[in-house]
């Protein structure tokens, strides 16, 4: 989208994104399921929710609602530094993520 690709009117780009933001949500709520926990018993999957709801908004802003090119990169960015932050998160069982090394 970024770089005025004429592949974003494709129907598959604009259907995949919600396929995947579909398919995480519905992961964690089938890991909650599965193993039987309770989100307000562990702080990280708290974390990891919320984080994963803020991945969605700002996906939606770089897909979508970003009115300037600049503010489309900004929340695609911000959206990738959230992603590894749920990855982290998720890695370390920890809310804090990659930051518990700093």
């Amino acid at each position: 989208m970024l770089s005025g690709s004429v592949q974003q009117y494709n129907k598959w780009v604009k259907v995949l994104p919600h396929i995947v933001d579909s398919v995480l949500l519905a992961s964690a709520f089938a890991m909650l399921y599965l193993h039987q926990w309770s989100v307000f018993d562990y702080r990280w999957l708290q974390i990891k929710i919320i984080a994963l709801l803020i991945y969605i908004a700002l996906g939606m802003v770089a897909l979508k609602y970003g009115r300037t090119a600049k503010i489309r990169f900004a929340a695609w960015f911000s959206a990738l530094l959230v992603f590894v932050f749920i990855v982290s998160v998720a890695l370390s069982k920890s809310a804090f993520g990659f930051f518990i090394y700093i």
